[in-house]
């Protein structure tokens, strides 16, 4: 069954691959983000390797629409304009490193998240916890 979330930033803090790779490295996630990586411009897969195997899942860059996010988004967007859709399977290498390139974005670059399961708003320590519980789960 498929999983998401939602990273929200501000556009100009959408980071280029070199820093979001060493965003995640410095975080010690074993993650690693395909060269083709590109913001705004991958869509779809995008593959990545967790300890050298497979572990890709789907990004979409679009814009926020504020007045369609639910009641307690609205008020944790603050000037965040951007949102970065994530999407995975079951694999739990996927989940991985979707949730090590949203915590990359919480750390090191104003993102919030947004689980829809539990319409969830999580910024910094707590989503990095939860983060790295997910790698400690393999």
């Amino acid at each position: 069954m498929p999983r998401a979330q939602s990273a929200f930033l501000n556009r100009k803090d959408v980071p280029a691959r070199k820093d979001l790779q060493k965003a995640i490295d410095g975080l010690k996630f074993k993650v690693t983000l395909d060269d083709g990586y590109a913001p705004f411009k991958s869509q779809g897969y995008l593959p990545c390797t967790l300890d050298g195997e497979d572990a890709g899942f789907n990004i979409k860059f679009q814009d926020v629409a504020a007045d369609a996010a639910p009641v307690n988004l609205k008020s944790a967007l603050g000037e965040r304009d951007v949102e970065i859709a994530v999407k995975w399977s079951g694999d739990v290498r996927e989940y991985i490193a979707a949730m090590a390139v949203c915590a990359a974005l919480v750390n090191n670059f104003g993102a919030i998240i947004h689980d829809p399961d539990g319409d969830k708003v999580y910024a910094s320590d707590e989503f990095l916890e939860k983060a790295r519980e997910a790698a400690a789960s393999i």
